[in-house]
């Protein structure tokens, strides 16, 4: 993507990015592990997005979205349906439905303009939308569940940072690191009575 390329596009770009890269490397079982009382799971997170993306940058702006057939079945699932997947869906189904999801926000955000008008049926009374605000909601949507993979990814297996290319942490040791973290428990014990 040439440095041309709108803010919006890029940061949209970068949060598909470091979600994708929170799934490299680990097996079926690590993608799938619930790690906290929610649920929350790598898979469950890259599927969400994707199915959000779909819907926000498809149907709102009258465009088609190969994601169309499985956006439907959420209608009359489970609640948190699209945060999990399914035996059925592999990871590698599940990294293109993100695949998928992230070609289709590029392209409409190259393809139409910022003042583009659609409709959020969900926003309600607010639901007249322009692609511009779909894109700043979208960025935050994304960049929020990053950041919940992020720290799931750090529970698995410890990797945690911005992306393959920059992780943005200090450049220490795992020594360094374990006394960072033993120095900030130990503040935390001292107010543990207050």
């Amino acid at each position: 993507m040439s440095d041309d390329v709108h803010p919006l596009r890029r940061y949209l770009a970068g949060g598909f990015e470091a979600l994708r890269w929170k799934l490299d490397g680990l097996s079926e079982y690590d993608l799938r592990r619930p790690l906290v009382p929610s649920g929350t799971n790598l898979l469950g997170i890259a599927k969400h997005v994707a199915l959000v993306a779909a819907g926000y940058f498809g149907p709102v702006f009258g465009r088609p979205t190969a994601l169309a057939e499985l956006m439907a079945q959420f209608g009359s699932a489970e609640p948190n349906a699209d945060m999990w997947a399914t035996a059925d869906e592999s990871s590698e189904y599940i990294r293109g439905l993100l695949d998928t999801a992230a070609a289709e926000v590029d392209a409409a955000m190259a393809e139409l303009p910022l003042d583009a008008s659609g409709r959020v049926p969900w926003w309600g009374d607010h639901g007249d939308v322009t692609i511009e605000q779909v894109a700043v909601h979208m960025v935050a949507e994304l960049h929020r569940h990053a950041g919940q993979a992020d720290i799931v990814r750090e529970l698995i297996d410890g990797a945690a940072g911005l992306n393959a290319r920059n992780d943005n942490l200090p450049e220490v040791d795992a020594e360094w690191w374990a006394a960072y973290r033993d120095r900030l428990q130990a503040v935390a014990e001292s107010f543990r009575d207050s």
